[in-house]
């Protein structure tokens, strides 16, 4: 089984961004911004009662505060004030999603902390002490590339670990995602979006920038909501995957 996951709630005020009706009724899990890179408390209610509606599972997209950057500008962030804000944003989506019949089952760093945190020790420890911290009913999982060192952090924590493929997104020979500085690290091609998806699933590889060929095992596959064309990208991954006799269903 696959789950196949998307960021959402990332409008912010009267700015609107991405189709979030139209990829709750495609993907089984959504990263639900927490208004430190995007999202409002009105856009966080409203996408947590459609994701509960529909039967999707609710993460907690935490990031760096960084609403002009969207979280994508990399911060030093002291361990404590960040594991701090991390709780804090954990927090926030999960009253608001208890409040409307739901609760946050996961978490998921976002931009700029995913990252940093795939490598960096001391960011990938506050991360996971914030979420071994929140009273959840039980340890929440955190996403995050396979190789990360979060992979390595996460059992002195107890908290579970989900690897995660990105399908709109090109990968380095090192396994980490290519700059979105470079040109073409963001894929917008449905059909190859899909055929990637799908190679990931079944063969376990992932074609590099290089054109080499890189081992990729992942429990949950992601299209960005904010990348043009998301629903379509969504839609033929999703078609893709069940057309290869896998299934799909949320990890959490």
């Amino acid at each position: 089984m696959i789950d196949l996951n998307a960021d959402l709630g990332e409008g912010f005020g009267v700015w609107k961004l991405g189709d979030d009706a139209a990829l709750l009724s495609v993907v089984t899990s959504a990263n639900v911004a927490c208004g430190f890179h995007a999202g409002d408390p009105v856009t966080i209610r409203a996408t947590c009662v459609a994701a509960v509606a529909r039967g999707v599972a609710i993460g907690a997209q935490v990031s760096y505060r960084d609403l002009a950057g969207f979280g994508r500008r990399d911060m030093d962030v002291p361990p404590d004030e960040l594991r701090a804000e991390i709780l804090y944003q954990v927090a926030a989506v999960d009253g608001i999603a208890r409040a409307v019949g739901g609760r946050v089952s996961y978490v998921k760093p976002h931009g700029a902390l995913y990252n940093r945190a795939v490598h960096d020790e001391r960011q990938a420890e506050a991360l996971l002490a914030a979420v071994a911290e929140y009273p959840a009913p039980a340890p929440l999982p955190v996403l995050t590339l396979p190789g990360s060192v979060i992979l390595d952090i996460a059992p002195r924590y107890e908290v579970p670990t989900v690897t995660e493929f990105f399908a709109d997104r090109t990968y380095t020979p090192s396994g980490t995602l290519t700059s979105r500085r470079e040109p073409g690290s963001v894929l917008h091609d449905p059909a190859e979006v899909a055929a990637r998806a799908v190679r990931m699933a079944t063969d376990g590889t992932v074609v590099t920038v290089d054109g080499g060929e890189l081992a990729m095992r992942a429990r949950s596959i992601c299209v960005h909501g904010d990348t043009p064309g998301a629903v379509a990208l969504a839609q033929g991954v999703r078609s893709a995957l069940t057309d290869a006799g896998i299934e799909i269903g949320p990890f959490a």
